[in-house]
C-alpha cells in the first residue's frame, strides 16, 4: 500500500494536531495562575441546589484570589464560571469538542477548545493548585480519580482534592473505606488524598492554606504576577 493511501500516514499529522492543542493551552493558560479546577455534572439545571453550591464555592474562591477553571459547558461548569464572574476573578472554560456539540457557557471569559480529552486533562492539572469535585457523573469521576492517582504515585505535587457535598459523595467514600481499603487495594494513608466537606469556608481555607505553604516552600512562581491568595 502506498503512503498516499495508507490511513496510518495520518498518524504523523495527528501528532502535530496534539502538539498544537498543548501549545495553545500552555500559552493561553499560563497567566491564570493560581487557579482551582472545578468539576461537576453538565446535566444540573439552574436553580438546582448543586448549581447554587457551585456558584457559592467558585465565587468564594474567586474572591480569595483564585482563577476558576471548568470544562466550559453547562450545569455545574456553568455555575462555577458564573461564580467566578460574580467574584470578579478570571473565568476559564476548557471546552471539549463532542459529536453533540458542547458550546461554551456565557460566563467564560477565556475559552480553549480541545479535540483530545487527554490534552484537556493536562491543562486542568497543570494550571490548578487544587481540584474541587461537585456532584457529577463519569466525567467528574474520571477527573477526580486521575488526580488521586497522580497524587498517590507522586507524579504531581501534592494539592488538595476536595469532594463537595457529603449527601452525594458519602456512599462512594464509604465504599472506598469498606471495600477498597478492606480488600487492601489501597493503603490507609491513601484516604488522606481527598477531603469531603459541605462547607464553602472549609474549601477556601484548605486551598489557601496549602497554596501559601507551597509558596513558602518553592517561592513565588516566576512571571505569574499573581501570588496573593
Amino acid at each position: 500500500m502506498s503512503l498516499v493511501n495508507d490511513p496510518r500516514a495520518k498518524d504523523t499529522w495527528t501528532v502535530f494536531k496534539i502538539m498544537g492543542e498543548f501549545v495553545e493551552g500552555f500559552e493561553t493558560l499560563r497567566p491564570v495562575w493560581p487557579a482551582v479546577s472545578i468539576f461537576g455534572s453538565a446535566r444540573i439545571r439552574r436553580g438546582h441546589r448543586y448549581y447554587q453550591d457551585a456558584v457559592k464555592v467558585a465565587e468564594a474562591l474567586s474572591k480569595a484570589g483564585f482563577s476558576i477553571i471548568t470544562g466550559g459547558g453547562s450545569g455545574i461548569m456553568e455555575a462555577a464560571n458564573r461564580g467566578a464572574r460574580k467574584g470578579k476573578g478570571r473565568s476559564i472554560g476548557l471546552n471539549i469538542k463532542l459529536p453533540h456539540e458542547q458550546m461554551p457557557n456565557e460566563f467564560t471569559d477565556t475559552v480553549v477548545h480541545f479535540d483530545y480529552f487527554f490534552a484537556r486533562k493536562v491543562m486542568f492539572v497543570k494550571y490548578a493548585c487544587a481540584f474541587v469535585g461537585l456532584p457529577g457523573g463519569f466525567g467528574t469521576l474520571d477527573e477526580i480519580f486521575e488526580a488521586l492517582t497522580l497524587k498517590q504515585t507522586q507524579k504531581i505535587h501534592d494539592f488538595p482534592v476536595i469532594l463537595f457535598g457529603s449527601d452525594y459523595w458519602s456512599g462512594m467514600v464509604k465504599w472506598i473505606h469498606d471495600r477498597m481499603l478492606e480488600e487492601r487495594m489501597i493503603s490507609r494513608s491513601d484516604l488522606r488524598l481527598f477531603t469531603l466537606t459541605d462547607e464553602v469556608e472549609e474549601v477556601v481555607a484548605a486551598i489557601r492554606r496549602h497554596y501559601r505553604l507551597r509558596q513558602r516552600r518553592r517561592g513565588p512562581r516566576a512571571g505569574n504576577g499573581r501570588d496573593t491568595p
